[in-house]
Order: structure tokens, then sequence, then C-alpha cells
């Protein structure tokens, strides 16, 4: 692909017959690793080897003052990547390692229709990388196959995991897993789990994303007018049960290009621009951290001892007073604070950059997205969930059972309430259980909503009713449908208020 691109100089290989026949279908000179080190026309390299090598392949090149593309993975410990992302830095060159999929005209197209809100949410997803293919000898299925996977997941939910267990099987070498499960936990409440094998029937890559508003399949297997698909399918509560909503598959529109050539053309733009690469070495150093934690929990298996458990499930710069509580198995993303007098209940999910007011009530297995602030005396039941950005004022009140009775055990009658991205509730607002709440809607103070309220909706009374629109920002909008701060320009159709 680089000879396509005319960028290819030379070939490196360790086995001469390997090099001649390299370099003749080139038609580039074969030379040794020293050779193109020393050669100051050559301002970048290549790292397709081994992956025990790829540390000190790239080392050497970055000591040379050489750009470096590393094959995944970038290493094989956190500890060297971090090393060479250093040595990147100090010698001010581009470092990046060969994420494929992340250059993947459908790939991309995923990610713009998740910032975009097509998915609503995100909740789950999972990847299957499955093949009866070549057996590594080195390296076990999960460092071969699993990268790229990992990659795009935490692309997709844009955070660290807080927990990482995997499970696998060693059928044909002694120590070398065929197959693995790896399972990811997100502080947000996002779950994910990367399916891998060299010994399966048939090959299947396929990643499924699945939000509250809709699901989104990229299957490689398929062709390009179906690679990418989106399912709008939905949940409809009647009388307290879910019933499924199941719509047609949308095919998404790709524009088709081959995804190595889109990768080599990054790297190449990259290095004469001295831009920032899409999988640079933090990204690089994220997936390994996955990995190494992944690697771990399958060795603790495999002996026989306990799976990994994480030391803490508390992320970094969190702020907890030392008057709240924090119930064991609680997840809390990095950079949230919790203040004075506040319960985090066992099973909850807290997502990062989060504000918990005094004197608030955080219920078992209760999900909070990231950036959601919730104002003192607020109790978040079990049922309850809250996007991204959600804004609860003092005082507001949440219900889990339609008709509560102190000596009636509801606890098996818990109704979900979903509170959209943006959302806002106003303080001393009522939000009965079993209703939707859209994206950027604003409940004023003291209403009681008592049925699903559409997105961008303004709402008020006792019950809650629609008297005008709100744009993204929080302002009301006039007729002109403007919002006065940013501008942004909204439409109304069929009762539904939608950004133009």
């Amino acid at each position: 692909m680089l000879s396509e691109l005319g960028a290819l100089r030379a070939v490196v290989d360790p086995d001469p017959d390997a090099a001649r026949r390299a370099a003749a279908a080139q038609s580039v000179p074969a030379v040794t690793f020293d050779e193109l080190l020393a050669d100051e026309d050559v301002q970048a390299v290549v790292v397709a080897a081994p992956a025990r090598l790829h540390y000190d392949l790239a080392a050497a090149a970055l000591a040379a003052g050489k750009h470096v593309l590393v094959e995944k993975p970038l290493a094989l410990r956190v500890a060297d990547a971090r090393d060479l992302a250093r040595r990147a830095e100090s010698a001010d060159r581009v470092l990046m390692v060969g994420h494929l999929m992340q250059y993947h005209p459908a790939f991309r197209r995923l990610v713009d229709l998740v910032i975009e809100g097509q998915l609503g949410r995100l909740q789950y997803v999972y990847s299957h990388r499955l093949n009866l293919g070549r057996v590594r000898r080195e390296e076990d299925i999960l460092w071969s196959f699993a990268p790229h996977d990992i990659s795009m997941i935490l692309a997709l939910v844009g955070a660290q995991p807080s927990r990482v267990t995997a499970h696998g099987s060693c059928f044909l070498q002694g120590r070398i897993a065929d197959v693995t499960v790896t399972h990811m936990a997100f502080p947000g409440g996002q779950q994910a789990h990367v399916f891998v094998s060299w010994l399966h029937p048939y090959k299947e890559q396929r990643l499924v994303v699945v939000g509250d508003r809709g699901m989104a399949v990229l299957d490689d297997g398929e062709p390009w007018d179906r690679k990418l698909c989106l399912f709008r399918h939905s949940l409809r509560w009647e009388g307290g049960m879910p019933s499924p909503v199941k719509a047609e598959a949308e095919p998404v529109r790709l524009v088709e290009a081959e995804p190595l050539r889109e990768e080599c053309l990054h790297f190449l733009q990259c290095v004469e621009s001295g831009g920032a690469p899409l999988t640079d070495a933090a990204e690089g150093i994220r997936v390994l951290e996955v990995l190494e934690t992944a690697a771990l929990s399958l060795s603790h298996e495999s002996d026989g001892r306990r799976r990994l458990e994480p030391e803490s499930s508390v992320g970094p710069d969190v702020f907890a007073h030392e008057s709240s509580y924090l119930d064991p198995d609680v997840e809390v993303g990095a950079g949230t604070r919790i203040w004075h007098f506040s319960h985090i209940m066992s099973g909850s999910r807290i997502g990062r950059d989060c504000t918990i007011g005094q004197n608030v009530m955080v219920g078992r297995n209760v999900t909070i997205g990231n950036r959601c602030k919730i104002q003192n005396n607020v109790s978040v039941y079990e049922g309850v969930e809250l996007a991204d950005g959600v804004f609860c004022g003092p005082s507001c009140v949440f219900t889990n059972v339609p008709t509560p009775r102190a000596e009636v055990d509801r606890h098996g009658e818990f109704v979900p309430t979903r509170v959209g991205e943006g959302a806002s509730i106003g303080a001393n607002a009522t939000i009965l259980c079993g209703n939707e709440i859209g994206r950027y809607a604003l409940i004023g103070a003291g209403a009681v909503v008592t049925s699903d309220v559409p997105p961008f909706a303004l709402m008020v009374g006792v019950p809650a009713r629609r008297v005008g629109w709100v744009s993204r920002a929080g302002e009301v909008l006039g007729s002109d449908l403007v919002c006065p701060r940013t501008g942004t320009r909204y439409a109304e159709t069929d009762g539904q208020l939608k950004e133009i």
C-alpha cells in the first residue's frame, strides 16, 4: 500500500529470501534494519513484526529520528508503550499504532451515528472476530485478534473500563489461548464484550452497538451496501411490562475506501503536518491497559485462582466528602464530586465529571451518565437511568412503582424511568416512573410528569403539559424556532422538534 502511495523506499526482513521477493515485487531495495535507520532520506518507518519485537524496533527507530507506525499492539507491556510515547514526544516524532479498524469507513460512520445521537445513550457493545485462521505460536488469540475490537469499543464509549475480566481456553498449545471472551464494564454503566477465536468454522467480523434509541451492526463480511445497518428498534412499556417494537434494517450509505490505504495515508499526512494521529500513542496505551488487565485475568483463571477484581471502583480525581458513604461494588468515574451526607448504594454506576450534591441518595443498580449534576436532597431510585449531561434540581422526585404502599412489598414491580441526554428537571418536580424524558427537555419547577416527554419540550404544571420548546442550550424558542444564544435553527414536524 505504501508503494501505491509512492512512499516506499526500502524493505527489511530478517529472512534474505523473503526480503528479496518483497523488494522485487515493489521495485525497491532490500536493506538491513541498521542500514534503514542510517539512511537520512528515510523519514519514517513502519514496524510490522512479531509483537515481542515492537518495542525494541520502535525505540530504535525513534532514537534514529524516524517517525514510526507500529502494527498493533504498540507493545506487550503498558510500561514499554509509555516509554515509547515519552521518546516520541522528546524527539518530536509521530508515533502511531496500526489499529486498522479505526480507519474503516463503516466504523468512522458508526462513530458519527453515535455522536449524532442516532442510537441514543449507549448501553451495550459486543464484537465477534472469529476465523479458522493462522494459529500463532508466540502470541495468543487475545493479543492477536482483540486489539482492533477493544480500540473500537473504547472509541465508541469514550471512556476506559472500570472493570475488565477475561475467560479463555487453550486447546492446541499449552499456555497459548485459542479462544477468549473479554468483558468490560464502564463507569457510565455501559457494558461490552469481545469474543475472539481462531478455531471457528467460518469467518465473522461483526460489531454490534446497542443504545436506548436504536441499534447498529457493522458486519465486515457483508457487501458495502450492507456493511453498516441501523435498526431503530424500541421498547414500549404496557402495564409495567416491556414490549419490543421491531423495525426494518436501514443500510447506511458509505463511501467505499480500503482501510489499510486510509491508515497509511493518514500516517503520511501526520508525518508531513506534524499532527497527532487518530490512533496515537495515548490511544495505543489505553488499549494496552485493557489487554494487560485481561491477560492478567486469564492467567489468574488458568492458575485456579480467583478472577481479577478491581482494586478500586473509584476513578482518578474523584472527591467524596468524608460524611458521604459509598457501598461496595460502586463505580464512580474520574473527576466526579460527591458532597456531604450522600449515599451511593451498591451496583450503581456514576460517570465522569458529575456533581452529586448534599443529602443525595443513589439507589441500587442506578446508572448515571457523564457530566450530570444532581442538586441537594434528591433520591435517584433503582430503575432510574440518567443519560449524559442531565440536571436534577433541588428536591426533585423520582418514583419507582406506580402504586406504592408501605405495607406491600413492591420490589419486584419497579418500572424503569429514563431521562435523555442534556435534559433538565426543575426544583421540586416529580417524575412518575415508567415515563421517558426526551433529550434536552426542560421540566419546570414543581411540575408533575405523568407521560412521556418529547425531546426539547418545555413542560410545566400538574399534570405537566408542553407549553413550548427549548433549545439544546436551554433557551426558550420563539415562533422562529431559532436559539437566541447559539443561533441554531430547529423545525417542528408531527409534534416533534429537531435541529436543522
